[in-house]
């Protein structure tokens, strides 16, 4: 069987707890879906703000929903080195020892200090669909994309197995266009 999965591009994000909402949009903010996204129950939000690097700053960065317990920015390599940031890649959710950054919103600013990753590529499955693919939770996988025009294996994929994800593997926009992902490409796990 071919273990084939759906290669999305996952451009610049930020993840905000409702603490941090309030402190950039106001009191009484709430999180405005603007789309849903791949994994059920997630969505890009009409909200983005600035962010803030020792070097320069990136702008209308979209916040995605909902809120968590911690606040994650999530960019490319290249939007590190735009920030003036080092390059840390981290699993989502894993921001310990991380550059921090600042917030800008239309009613305040964060100070963060931690929380800027350039996230580690990696698969999303529900236990049926990681057992169907022959892969565990945290496994290390490459993921081999074949194309017209340039053909790419992403090593170093990690596995992320949990009942409330769907099917896919997120790459960053560096990673997508070394690869010239398109919004219906598909990998092959090796």
């Amino acid at each position: 069987m071919e273990k084939k999965v759906l290669v999305e591009t996952s451009a610049r994000h930020l993840h905000v707890t409702e603490e941090t909402l309030k402190a950039l949009f106001g009191e009484s903010a709430t999180l405005t879906p603007k789309k849903p996204l791949s994994q059920p129950g997630q969505f890009a939000c009409e909200e983005k703000v600035t962010v803030v690097g020792p070097k320069k700053t990136i702008e209308n960065v979209t916040i995605l929903g909902p809120c968590r317990k911690s606040d994650q920015v999530e960019v490319s390599a290249t939007d590190a080195r735009t920030l003036g940031l080092p390059i840390v890649i981290h699993e989502s959710g894993d921001t310990k020892g991380t550059p921090g950054c600042k917030l800008v919103g239309p009613k305040g600013e964060v100070i963060l200090t931690e929380g800027v990753i350039v996230a580690k590529r990696h698969i999303h499955a529900t236990p049926e669909e990681a057992q169907a693919l022959g892969v565990v939770d945290k496994q290390i996988v490459s993921v081999k994309v074949v194309n017209d025009s340039r053909s790419i294996i992403f090593g170093d994929v990690v596995v992320r197995v949990r009942s409330d994800f769907k099917l896919a593997m997120h790459i960053d926009t560096d990673e997508s266009n070394a690869g010239s992902i398109t919004l219906d490409t598909y990998g092959v796990i090796i």
